[in-house]
């Protein structure tokens, strides 16, 4: 089993009947959650999926297998696309909208807009309605997607949308 500390071997008891349900490690489970977060840790801090095995390896003397690390990962992944498409409260009496241009990482490093969505809710409660990577520069077009699948997740009305001055962005708020 892989913990936090390195590899650990653990004595399984045979169970005939397999009527006993151990509590710490589960039957099959292979790694420890603390792994697992470290992992995603990891990941966010920019490290690649190698890089992540062999700091594993170098550090607790693991060996993790790309594909395990890819596997949590994952796990992620999936945890965020369910966030971005949940449904969203009908009225917000303030949206705010702009994007950040930040370096990403795919295959090779380069500026990309992320456009970002937040909204107040009628009990005062911030709420970010979702985080989008454009391709490109920022633009109208693209806000006009974003605005179109907030509206599309059950946004009825917004009293007021704080933005900055882009050129054609009031215009796709008021179509949407």
């Amino acid at each position: 089993m892989l913990t936090d500390v390195g590899p650990v071997e653990i004595s399984v008891p045979r169970d005939r009947d397999g009527s006993f349900e151990p509590k710490i490690v589960r039957k099959r489970q292979r790694r420890l959650s603390s792994v697992d977060e470290m992992v995603i840790s990891l990941a966010a801090k920019g490290l690649t999926i190698g890089e992540i095995s062999a700091y594993l390896a170098k550090v607790y003397g693991a060996e993790v297998s790309k594909q395990a690390i890819s596997t949590i990962t994952d796990k992620v992944l999936e945890g965020m696309a369910e966030w971005q498409n949940r449904p969203l409260d009908a009225v917000y009496p303030v949206i705010f909208i702009d994007a950040v241009h930040v370096k990403l990482r795919d295959g090779q490093v380069a500026n990309r807009p992320i456009y970002l969505a937040m909204a107040v809710t009628v009990d005062g409660e911030r709420d970010i309605l979702g985080l989008w990577a454009g391709d490109g520069g920022e633009g109208a077009t693209f806000w006009l997607h974003v605005l179109t699948e907030i509206k599309n997740r059950g946004v009825g009305d917004a009293l007021m949308v704080v933005c900055d001055g882009l050129k054609g962005l009031p215009q796709a708020i008021e179509t949407i």
